[in-house]
């Protein structure tokens, strides 16, 4: 079985920051939750992109290459038609950062067969490996506890390798939102 927006909306894929649902609603608050899923054939990376000296993570961001036999967990969200530009502004897509992508997921809780969903996703442009900064870790594996991503692969962004940077970050002005999710009874 497959799906596909048609209703005004658009499905997008998220395997990053965008995972916290405070980070990606914060410029595009029509993102409403659809489901986790994988996408089969595709690894998770960190990088930068070559033409761009920073960014506001001071690190690695996620994308996502094609890899046989590998797999993306994500969650996909249903976003209004009209946040489009936003999330392709928040991507850097005018500054070549990423590009858009439509890919094809798998949903399912193994009983039934898998639900495949037509999204827009994006890949980092002119990729060169960099690990994240902790911040971005943080806010990533915070994302991943958040939608309920399966455990194992949590425990595998909780082990990624970081950069060590410890100045201030884009996150400074989410760490109230983050502090709480810390608290509540979803972080374990």
């Amino acid at each position: 079985m497959s799906k596909s927006a048609d209703d005004g909306t658009f499905m997008y894929f998220a395997f990053g920051s965008n995972l916290l649902k405070e980070r990606l609603q914060a410029a595009n608050p029509s993102a409403a939750f659809f489901t986790t899923a994988r996408l089969k054939d595709y690894q998770l990376e960190f990088g930068v992109c070559e033409a761009i000296v920073g960014n506001i993570w001071h690190g690695g961001v996620a994308t996502i290459r094609h890899s046989p036999g590998s797999e993306v967990w994500g969650v996909v969200w249903s976003i209004s038609n009209r946040n489009k530009d936003t999330l392709d502004e928040q991507e850097g897509v005018s500054k070549g950062v990423y590009s858009p992508l439509d890919v094809w997921v798998e949903s399912g809780d193994g009983g039934t067969p898998p639900t495949t969903t037509r999204c827009r996703t994006y890949q980092l442009n002119n990729f060169q490996p960099c690990p994240p900064s902790p911040p971005y870790k943080h806010v990533v594996c915070c994302g991943a506890r958040q939608q309920g991503l399966p455990v194992e692969y949590c425990e595998r962004l909780q082990a990624l390798e970081t950069n060590n940077y410890t100045g201030p970050t884009f996150l400074d002005h989410m760490r109230h939102t983050l502090t709480a999710l810390e608290h509540s009874s979803f972080i374990g």
